[in-house]
This record gives structure tokens, sequence and C-alpha cells, in this order.
């Protein structure tokens, strides 16, 4: 059933295609920009160049965002930021029919250039071509498939190409402008929010946010070229060559993150109130430290161990610290080590208090988290003032 449908997506697009080749477009270069998808890796959209030469009959993108994931350790690769991404360059209507397929909106603009531009532009592309240069190491916010298209702009146009001014002195960080795109993904933001660093809180002017496909189109739809004192508009208007309704992701605050840990925190809470058997204590307790240490090893890794920038000098880092892994030998072991305990506890303190200062710095989901560490951390302290740990220390 599965190979008919696709069969039929297939046709279907042909068709469409079809119908899309009475209106070829003259020879020149366009921007192609294409709509977020609800895939991990197209939720931000992506940017391509597509080059026509009606005399040759060509017509081709030029695409950034190609990788391969036969590539050696792939995943290795990715966590530590060494994956390279490459440049491909394949037939139209292969590109538009994948994202047929995906249903996914598509549109061009054609950029305004001059016989001697389109020749410079030609030549750069020919330079990324070569074998020693079609791989790159991919950087979200500074190097992938929209900035290569915006670095080629800007050579082939020089000082001629002109941004339009900053529209408020307020602007967004990295973290904001990513945090638009993940709004309809909570768990997602979730996950973005724990690993991104203090670099993705620096401010974003208008040419940093072309690192999205779509606000790079907004950009440069808004940007002129400088010809001998007349200004001429870089891009032309957009025009749609596919059209769909964006994807409709309904969010449920039941299955949201902050409720979910919110109803674990009361439900763990509950049991250490009420169950007083030892062994059942300690196993929670093990489970709880290993999920943190879990946690803790990975900020210690993408704050020292990865090329990713975004993910360095994360400040997650304070109540996911490597003190919990010493918790947690502390209960399997059956130490003694208050002292770890008071430090997570005093650190979670910290970090809970920061939320509670500066709500927008952080992810309002981490709150019932790390209540939960201060709450078993001040019980395995031994602090007098928390009567579980009166009826507890001594027991465990």
């Amino acid at each position: 059933m599965k190979k008919i449908i696709v069969l039929l997506a297939i046709l279907l697009s042909s068709g469409y295609l079809n119908l899309y080749s009475q209106k070829e477009p003259s020879t020149g270069v366009y921007l192609i920009t294409c709509a977020p998808g609800t895939a991990t890796y197209s939720i931000y959209g992506h940017s391509a160049l597509r080059i026509v030469d009606t005399e040759k009959n060509s017509d081709l993108v030029y695409n950034w965002g190609v990788f391969d994931f036969s590539t050696p350790n792939f995943v290795w690769k990715f966590a530590k930021g060494r994956l390279d991404y490459m440049l491909g360059v394949y037939s139209f209507k292969r590109f538009i029919q994948e994202y047929f397929l995906d249903q996914r909106s598509v549109y061009q603009q054609k950029i305004n250039l001059e016989p001697d531009e389109m020749g410079q532009l030609f030549m750069l592309l020919a330079e990324n071509l070569k074998p020693e240069n079609i791989k790159y190491r991919y950087d979200f916010f500074y190097d992938d498939c929209s900035t290569r298209i915006r670095d080629l702009l800007e050579k082939s146009l020089g000082n001629r190409l002109l941004y339009s001014p900053e529209a408020t002195k307020k602007l967004p960080t990295f973290r904001d402008k990513v945090g638009e795109y993940l709004r309809p993904y909570p768990w997602l933001n979730l996950g973005v929010d724990l690993l991104m660093g203090i670099p993705g809180d620096k401010k974003a002017n208008s040419r940093d946010r072309m690192f999205l496909p779509v606000d790079m189109m907004e950009v440069l739809s808004d940007a002129s070229i400088n010809r001998t004192g007349k200004m001429i508009p870089l891009l032309q208007n957009s025009e749609s060559l596919l059209e769909f309704d964006p994807p409709a992701v309904k969010q449920k605050f039941f299955t949201s993150p902050l409720f979910t840990f919110s109803l674990l925190f009361i439900l763990i809470l509950t049991f250490f109130i009420i169950v007083k058997n030892k062994t059942a204590v300690k196993l929670l307790d093990i489970v709880l430290y290993t999920v943190f240490s879990v946690l803790a090893i990975m900020m210690i890794f993408f704050n020292f161990f990865t090329d990713h920038q975004q993910m360095r000098w994360n400040l997650n880092i304070i109540w996911l610290s490597p003190f919990i892994i010493l918790c947690l030998a502390s209960i399997i072991l059956n130490r003694d080590w208050q002292v770890w305990f008071r430090i997570v506890f005093i650190l979670s303190m910290i970090f809970f208090l920061l939320i509670m200062l500066l709500p927008h710095a952080f992810n309002s989901s981490f709150m019932p988290l790390s209540l939960i560490l201060i709450f078993r951390s001040s019980v395995r302290a031994g602090f007098s003032w928390n009567p579980l740990s009166l009826n507890q220390v001594n027991e465990l």
C-alpha cells in the first residue's frame, strides 16, 4: 500500500512540474527559500540558489545543506561538531519534487545581477565546487546553507550591496530566533535550551539572523544594490513555486515539559513522604541521581569537549554539576558523603533563584527538575531543618 501511495505522489508531482514548466523563468540566478517542515532537520527551513541558462537548457540548484549519513562515526562527529556538510548540485525538477512530496512551500526571487556580477558569482561557485572546497565545517549560527549564499552575494557585489538599517534597537538574541521556530515543539525547545550556552544569548543583528532561511529572505528583500548612485532592489518580488498550508502542530498543556516535570516532582515528593521502606527509597534515589548524572556528563561534554561553540559556557552546568556524579556514587557505595549533597543543594538553589530572577534567560521547565534536586539533596545532606532528613538519613 505504501508503495502505491509513493507512486501516486510521484506521478502527481510530475504532473505538477509539467504544469510549472509552462512558465519557465528567464536566464538568471534565483534565491530559493523553502518553508519550515516538521522533521527535526527541516524545522528552520532551507535556502538554495537556482541558476537557469536557457541557451544551454540548464536548470540547476546549488544546495549547501547536503550531508552523508554513511560518514564513518556520523553520530559522534555530529555531537563533537565535526560533521562536514557539502555543496550539492542537481536538477531543479528533482529539488522541487522533494518539497512537493514533503508538502512544504517553496518561493523564489530573482537576484538582480549585472553580467559582471553574475560572472563573479559563477567564479565563486566554481571555486566552491573544487574537491578541496566542496565540503565545509557546518556551524548553525555562522556557516550553514543560508549564510553560504549570503556570503557569496556579498563577495560578488562588494560594497555595492547595502542592507537596510535596523528597524529597532531592541535586537533579539540567537536563542530568541531559534525559539520562534521551536515554539510549536516544546520538548525540542527544552532540549535546545538545555544544550545551548551563553553564545546563544548574543544579540543578533539583521545580518546575523540570516542563518535562518526565512529571515534571510526578508532581510535580502529589503537590501539594495548601489549602481552609480541609483538604488536597485537586490531581489525581485517573491514568486510562489509551491504553496501549502503551514503544518498544524497542536500544543497540549498536559503533555508540555513544564506540566510533566511539575507532576513528576509532586509524585516524587509524595512518594518520599509516604514510603518508609529503606530499599525503595534508596532505589528511587539511585534512579533519580543516575538520570541527573547522565545530564551532568552531557554538560561536561558539551562545555569542554565539543567544537559546537553555541554549546560552550552553558549555565545549566550550575545545577547539573559534576558533583551529582559523586552523590550517585555515595548512594550506591553507602558512603556518608554529605558534603557533595550540600554542594549540589547550594548550586541547585542558586540556579532556582536565577530562574526566578531572570525568567526569560532560562527555560521554566527546568524549575521542577531543580526542585527535585533541591529536595533530595537537602535530605541526603542531613540538614536539621528538613523534617525528612531527621527521619530518613539515619535509616539510609
